[in-house]
């Protein structure tokens, strides 16, 4: 339930900036090793012949994608499990630890154990996810004919894209509220409560999925004109330019857009999930739609028993 003050998107957004900070910070750590890279692989590029460039291109650009796939996976996702921790704690409660980092690595720690257990819910739920998203007529058939949904279904799968990449986090901030049951049947609690309230979360989230289209190109556009005046002027191919770009724009809105769409979506979705009755004939409807799903039901329902015993 619901306590204390209620904080809007933008307040919530702003007294958690610790985690976008943390965000960007890996992103530029990332972006460093890219320039320090560059120059040995441009003179490597120099040497051959015309296809030179591009073979020095393709092996900078493999690197450097290594690199930040690994900073992700084990710094990354733990920032963003921290993140969706206090955020959860902040729309719920009102208020925020004055130790958010101190805080929100207990919680991160005493709900998921170990981080594999973590990463196994994420990917589960992503991969939930993704797969229900292309059968979202079929979930619309499921959960009757909402208006307006078909045609954007058939006219604007870009912005159900965009809107669902956040529902992970959503699932994930519920299962902290939920302490009393594996961790695996909270995040499949998660999902079905998602699923139910669609009309309300995807009206949310079209007008910030427009948004982030425009700003996602901007934060790629501006850094390729400077890059390329400035590589231009040390003779340097233009395809390091685009690619450096892409770089910072995928920096930029990984730590600030994507961060505030998450807050934002995770605020609509904790107005609604404590007062959504679970439809339990859905659970059978999404396990067959989804067999990610009904891994992560499944998981749930077998950890369910043993993990309500540990607690008693």
């Amino acid at each position: 339930m619901m306590e204390g003050n209620v904080l809007k998107t933008k307040d919530v957004y702003l007294k958690t900036l610790k985690f976008v900070w943390l965000k960007l910070a890996l992103g530029g750590a990332v972006l460093l090793f890219a320039l320090v890279t560059l120059f040995p692989f441009v003179w490597l590029g120099s040497l051959g012949s015309g296809s030179g460039i591009v073979i020095a291109l393709t092996i900078w650009f493999v690197l450097v994608g290594c690199v930040y796939g690994f900073l992700q996976r084990y710094f990354g996702y733990m920032i963003k499990a921290g993140h969706v921790a206090m955020v959860t704690t902040a729309v719920t409660t009102g208020s925020l630890p004055e130790d958010q980092l101190g805080a929100a690595k207990e919680m991160v720690s005493e709900r998921f154990l170990t981080a594999n257990v973590y990463f196994a819910v994420d990917r589960l739920v992503s991969g939930a996810v993704s797969q229900l998203q292309k059968g979202l007529q079929k979930i619309d058939d499921l959960l009757g004919k909402i208006p307006g949904v078909s045609f954007l279904v058939s006219f604007a799968q870009v912005f159900v894209h965009i809107a669902l990449n956040y529902v992970d986090e959503c699932c994930l901030g519920y299962t902290f509220l939920h302490k009393d049951q594996s961790a695996f049947k909270s995040a499949a609690d998660g999902v079905v409560i998602y699923f139910q309230n669609w009309k309300k979360l995807l009206k949310d989230a079209a007008v910030m999925t427009l948004a982030v289209m425009v700003i996602s190109f901007l934060a790629w556009l501006l850094p390729f004109i400077i890059f390329s005046g400035l590589f231009a002027l040390l003779h340097i191919h233009w395809m390091f330019a685009a690619l450096l770009s892409i770089m910072v724009a995928v920096i930029i809105k990984s730590a600030f857009v994507d961060s505030f769409l998450m807050v934002r979506m995770m605020v609509s979705y904790m107005e609604v999930a404590p007062s959504t009755e679970l439809t339990f004939d859905l659970y059978a409807k999404l396990c067959k739609l989804s067999d990610k799903f009904k891994s992560l039901f499944d998981k749930g329902q077998q950890e369910q028993q043993q993990y309500g015993n540990a607690q008693m």
